[in-house]
């Protein structure tokens, strides 16, 4: 009875759920942005009134006119966001599932006894579904990083239905218009700069301008025969794997409400929010050794969750590898399925970045850092202490040092290239032993800085700045 009324909420407690969630900072700063635009529109026009009309600088005008437009505009932009109407189906599923998985969960465990194969289809689905949405439509259909044979292609893609986190065609596009516009706040369909309840849900509950999708950006996936079944059928594929395969399977283990209550709808919500967290914590908590023009974070105890996908820092930068993980010893179970998987066939192609180039990133990032610590201490009026002077210098002499392997490093580039052009076919195997060699060096001397690095900042006590 309880679980009846929880699924039966009236639509008006819904409309005040996912208001409450809208932000007030993004009204505070809406309101802001309009009182700029009106004051700074008066006052450029009380200073040309000013103005004698034969002396009136009509270029500084033109500009001040080009500004005040880019700020009504990205005023209209934000009055859009802010009147955005509800998205009603998806809404009301990302708002009544999770009430109704923390009513009916919890009375179902307490007044009914749950067999190990009940959880056992449980966790298995948790898997299939965890792992489509990751090895399925992010690394395979959103970024291309691998290609899989048809049997993997649609058992993942049968996984990902079962997530119910929209079509292919909708989630790919929207992902590679993500990383396209990454922390854009008008271009970025769950864009971190809105902050948490944006990103996480609320760029789900309602129809913002950044979530309409046209699907130019996907044109090698609305030739699939396959996926524009799913997407054309999407509503009937995801009751009939949500509710018709999961009760199938429930028969099979002989309990088909356990089964649709666990495997069905806890599994649903867990997976949901585990995926989110990827587009919220994971560009708001974390590392980021590659790179900080953006948000994104490594964290290694949200790749637990999300199957890997917790490298996320690594990801931006290098979105089309099929590694998200990329040590040794990083959480990536999604990486090791996909590799796994070529070792009988099943995938190919897997597109890697080479070591070389992921050390140049780091190494960058710790100069970068580097210079932020000097920097703090030089802005702090107080005389640079011997150690920090020495830490300095030392920076700066292995900067030098860096430059100058890049550069070796680009010349070996080009002339990798044109000796590719100019060999006989039968004769490029030695062009790549040569090449190999000399790459070798490189990648040593970049390992070199990293270690140099490493000293550095020991030496200012900072014993975790160096990858």
């Amino acid at each position: 009875m309880i679980a009846k009324k929880a699924m039966g909420l009236p639509l008006k407690g819904l409309r005040f759920a996912i208001k409450s969630g809208d932000s007030i900072l993004d009204n505070a700063t809406t309101q802001v942005g309009r009182f700029k635009t009106w004051f700074d529109n008066n006052k450029a026009k009380a200073a040309l009134d000013e103005q004698p009309t034969a002396k009136r600088n009509y270029t500084k005008t033109a500009k001040q006119n080009d500004v005040t437009t880019s700020n009504q505009t990205l005023d209209l932009q934000e009055l859009e966001f802010k009147k955005a109407p509800i998205n009603w189906i998806p809404a009301t599923i990302l708002v009544a599932t999770p009430i109704a998985a923390a009513v009916i969960t919890p009375w179902y465990l307490f007044t009914h006894q749950v067999s190990a194969p009940v959880w056992g289809v449980f966790g298995a689905f948790m898997v299939w579904t965890g792992i489509s949405i990751t090895a399925g439509y992010h690394r395979l259909l959103s970024h291309r990083a691998y290609k899989a044979h048809p049997v993997v292609k649609n058992f993942l893609l049968l996984g990902s239905t079962l997530a119910v986190q929209g079509s292919a065609f909708d989630w790919v596009s929207g992902h590679r218009t993500h990383h396209r516009h990454v922390d854009d706040r008008i271009e970025d369909p769950y864009s971190a700069k809105r902050g948490f309840w944006f990103s996480h849900i609320g760029w789900m509950l309602r129809n913002y301008p950044s979530g309409k999708f046209d699907y130019k950006n996907i044109p090698d996936l609305t030739k699939d025969k396959v996926l524009q079944i799913q997407h054309k059928y999407y509503g009937l594929w995801v009751l009939a794997a949500n509710v018709g395969l999961v009760a199938a399977v429930g028969w099979l283990v002989g309990d088909v409400w356990g089964t649709l209550v666990l495997a069905g709808l806890l599994r649903l919500v867990l997976t949901h929010h585990f995926t989110f967290f990827i587009n919220s914590l994971c560009h708001m908590f974390g590392s980021r050794p590659y790179t900080d023009t953006n948000t994104a974070r490594d964290n290694f105890f949200l790749a637990l969750f999300t199957w890997g996908e917790g490298y996320h820092n690594y990801h931006h930068f290098f979105q089309y590898d099929y590694r998200n993980g990329v040590k040794w010893w990083q959480y990536d179970p999604t990486k090791w399925l996909i590799a796994g998987l070529s070792k009988v066939g099943l995938t190919t192609e897997l597109r890697t970045v080479d070591d070389t180039t992921i050390k140049h990133a780091e190494v960058q990032m710790q100069f970068k850092q580097a210079q932020q610590q000097i920097d703090t201490v030089s802005a702090s009026g107080l005389d640079i202490p011997h150690v920090m002077q020495s830490f300095q210098d030392r920076i700066k002499f292995e900067y030098d040092a860096f430059t100058q392997t890049v550069e070796e490093w680009q010349a070996l580039k080009a002339k990798a290239v044109e000796m590719k052009k100019t060999e006989f076919a039968d004769r490029l195997h030695e062009v790549d032993d040569k090449l190999k060699l000399e790459y070798a060096k490189i990648e040593q001397k970049i390992h070199a800085h990293n270690d140099n690095l490493k000293i550095a900042f020991r030496s200012i006590g900072y014993k975790d700045k160096a990858a």
